[in-house]
């Protein structure tokens, strides 16, 4: 376990009177928590490492049980040093990977291995991909709040999967939930779902307010529909609400905090980062409306989500949403995202030849994409080139390794890159990664562009947080290449903020949802895009979307079609 150490120590603190809350955030490795003061600051914070199964390609399993161990351990240790009863409140976050239980709530395998502990698909598991192609046939009408198709990362194709491939998983069926909704399960023993997981994720109909029984006929998933959507959740209710009587005795003796410690609806980890940076103003700002229409809050890590909210509604083909009050209640959110992004320059250095040589010269405990960053300035330099960007003048990257999530919504998109020479050693290594770093922002603005041609309100800043918020060239190649302002919030572990927001609203703290992520969203440093590399930046998209234009007739080629 890492437990990191906030600006209070433990023992100091059990002697304040103030009230404290706890954020839970399950990532795609690791459960993490923090205890979180009602102003936003983080005071302490734990994370432990959680399991992942990768039986073949494209599979990613874990386990329910495994992760809430975790979480017993991390929530422990940030509390040691207050009073139980100074904990007003608990929100949980989680990535949007389905959770299967048995009968009595055990676990029930989704594995092939058989192994009931197996009971978590991961959202970046890919398996679902003709039951994907399946639902996209039916062209229902609810399809038109995910961008116009479900994506194979979402729940219901893999339920189908199940369905198809794991019968006997299928049928025993108890509950099923997004893994946001089994924690608030678990430590309640209380059956509700958050809006958020389930319009944004199960394909719930939030516009009335129910699950939609022609969509899951058409689905093949009818069993489903019986009871009243029983196995899927009946009581749907939006994030920030009080979660039965808070939590029970067993998880309370887990947790190590006090029995009926409120427990609030819960989000998805990207849409909690968002939540807690949507209140997050630039320092000195004078801006009294502040308005959060104008701002888009990108989750960074292993993937990238790119979050916003308006107040009208935007259908945008690729991209998800809107949702109704999904994140704060009254705003319509969509959501794009990039499927790897922090995983992807992790592939890029880790693959290439000089990878090994740059650790070795370096050492384990020096940072190899500092250490990158601060090189690229030097071969500038050394080439005569006044602007870092431009080291890419003849390199470009199509970045979709994974497939595309948004605008193209194509899981079968793969990556290009064009201007290799022979270039060898660490010298390359720094292209390439720069060449990536901007290749992910180009995504970022193609989402944006997108969301303009379906008459969304104009941005007037970007919001970072997440791992790779902690690189400056991926934020200020972001604030170049889509020429906006980029805010980094001066507490960089903003998921957390939003799941201890949670507990705050829940708990009555705060009179609203929106009023805790002003209150606890804080204050951030604005990066400006430098003007110098605007034309740069934008002939190179050119190319970029001249890459996707290419890759789509490279395929009709090699289908034998005429051009």
């Amino acid at each position: 376990m890492v437990i990191r150490r906030g600006v209070c120590g433990g023992s100091n603190m059990s002697k304040a009177s103030h009230p404290y809350f706890v954020g839970v955030d399950v990532g795609t490795g690791s459960a993490r928590a923090a205890l979180v003061a009602s102003d936003g600051r983080v005071l302490e914070q734990a994370v432990q490492e959680i399991q992942t199964w990768t039986p073949e390609p494209h599979y990613y399993e874990q386990s329910s049980e495994d992760i809430w161990r975790a979480i017993c351990q991390v929530v422990k240790h940030v509390i040691a040093g207050v009073n139980k009863s100074q904990v007003k409140g608990i929100g949980f976050d989680a990535t949007c990977s389905l959770v299967v239980l048995g009968p009595q709530g055990a676990p029930l395998t989704v594995s092939k291995s058989g192994e009931a502990e197996r009971n978590i698909i991961l959202w970046m598991d890919h398996r679902a991909e003709e039951e994907t192609a399946k639902i996209n046939a039916t062209k229902h009408p609810l399809l038109k709040y995910v961008g116009g198709q479900v994506s194979l990362e979402m729940e219901v194709p893999k339920l189908l999967w199940l369905k198809r491939n794991l019968s006997k998983t299928f049928t025993n069926i108890w509950r099923v939930f997004d893994l946001p909704d089994f924690l608030t399960w678990r430590a309640t023993d209380v059956d509700t779902r958050s809006l958020c997981s389930v319009v944004c994720k199960w394909n719930y109909d939030a516009a009335n307010n129910s699950w939609n029984k022609e969509f899951l006929k058409q689905a093949d998933l009818e069993e489903l529909t019986l009871k009243n959507f029983e196995k899927l959740g009946s009581d749907v209710q939006p994030p920030g609400r009080k979660v039965g009587k808070g939590l029970s005795a067993k998880a309370a003796a887990e947790l190590g905090l006090a029995p009926g410690t409120v427990v609030s609806t819960s989000l998805i980890d990207a849409h909690a980062g968002a939540l807690g940076m949507f209140g997050c103003r630039a320092k000195g700002s004078q801006d009294e409306k502040d308005d959060v229409q104008g701002k888009m809050a990108l989750i960074a890590g292993t993937s990238t989500c790119h979050m916003s909210i308006t107040r009208d509604a935007c259908f945008a083909q690729g991209v998800w949403g809107p949702y109704q009050d999904a994140i704060i209640p009254g705003y319509y959110l969509n959501e794009g995202g990039q499927s790897i992004a922090g995983h992807l320059l992790d592939h890029v250095l880790k693959t290439h030849e000089a990878y090994a040589e740059l650790k070795t010269k370096l050492g384990a405990d020096k940072n190899i994409y500092q250490h990158l960053n601060n090189l690229l300035p030097e071969l500038a330099a050394a080439r005569g080139i006044s602007e870092v960007s431009c080291l890419t003048q003849d390199v470009h990257v199509w970045p979709d390794l994974h497939g595309n999530r948004s605008p193209i919504a194509d899981p079968t998109l793969r990556g290009i890159i064009t201007g290799l020479d022979m270039t060898r050693g660490i010298e390359s290594l720094a292209i390439k990664y720069l060449s990536f770093v901007q290749a992910l922002a180009y995504g970022t603005r193609h989402i944006i562009e997108n969301l303009y041609q379906h008459k969304r309100a104009p941005f007037q800043t970007l919001l970072f947080c997440g791992g790779l918020a902690k690189n400056p060239l991926y934020v200020q190649c972001h604030a170049d290449i889509c020429n906006l302002p980029a805010l980094i919030p001066d507490e960089q572990e903003m998921v957390l903020v939003g799941a201890a927001a949670l507990g705050a609203a829940a708990s009555g703290h705060f009179n609203s949802l929106e009023s805790a992520s002003k209150a606890m969203g804080g204050s951030g440093q604005l990066l400006k895009p430098n003007p110098k590399t605007l034309e740069f930046h934008n002939r190179k998209y050119k190319v970029f979307l001249k890459l996707l234009e290419n890759q789509r007739q490279y395929r009709l080629i090699m289908q034998g079609e005429q051009l």
